[in-house]
């Protein structure tokens, strides 16, 4: 699949740039912050009204774009802009990878 990827994104002409691996254990305890919101069942921010999300299970590569979207201050949330604002591109992928080895239960 992989290798099918990368013929589409060459014949597009589409940039290449090497995805950071990532690292589950470094990301377990990067993402100990994250379970201060994500991690409580039910919980609600206050302003804006919304259901924080749960991110056990999900998918690696929406993790990755979000944190990197709110670090670029192209997604809004001051908690979360300033959270990412702290995480380099290999921090960002070893949380990915360890929020979605947990699996949904989590």
């Amino acid at each position: 699949m992989r290798r099918s990827l990368i013929a589409l994104a060459l014949l597009l002409g589409a940039p290449i740039t090497a995805a950071a691996e990532g690292d589950e254990a470094r990301g377990r305890i990067l993402a100990y912050t994250c379970s201060g919101c994500h991690g409580i069942p039910f919980y609600n921010n206050t302003y804006p009204t919304y259901t924080v999300p749960r991110l056990g299970g999900q998918n690696e590569g929406y993790i990755v774009s979000a944190l990197k979207a709110y670090r670029a201050g192209q997604r809004k949330h001051p908690s979360m802009q300033a959270q990412a604002n702290t995480l380099s591109d290999q921090d960002i992928a070893d949380i990915a990878a360890y929020l979605t080895a947990l699996g949904e239960d989590a």
